[in-house]
């Protein structure tokens, strides 16, 4: 099975732009001097990103999601597990559409 040149090509392409794109920002973050206030901004990016992504999707999905995200929420704050927490929260969600709670 051969691919295209092109699409091989393409392929090479997009990995090298992510390996320099992700290169370039520890390369930056080399360049920052670590002060508590900049400390704090980076703790709270993964939630932020996750919140900016998953709040999006709930709002136009109903209470059954809803209710899934909070679940896997207070999983998460628990018992600190994020696998635990998407088991939960993905379980719950397909209770809640198994028993007829809107999606």
């Amino acid at each position: 099975m051969s691919a295209e040149p092109m699409a091989l090509l393409a392929i090479i392409a997009m990995a090298a732009m992510n390996y320099l794109m992700r290169a370039a920002g520890f390369w930056v973050m080399a360049q920052v001097p670590l002060t508590r206030r900049t400390r704090g901004m980076l703790e709270a990016l993964p939630g932020s990103i996750v919140a900016a992504t998953v709040l999006p999707i709930v709002a136009r999905s109903g209470p059954a999601a809803a209710i899934a995200v909070a679940a896997a929420a207070a999983v998460m704050i628990w018992r600190g597990n994020s696998f635990l927490a998407v088991a939960v929260g993905v379980a719950t969600a397909a209770l809640l559409r198994a028993a007829g709670v809107a999606s």
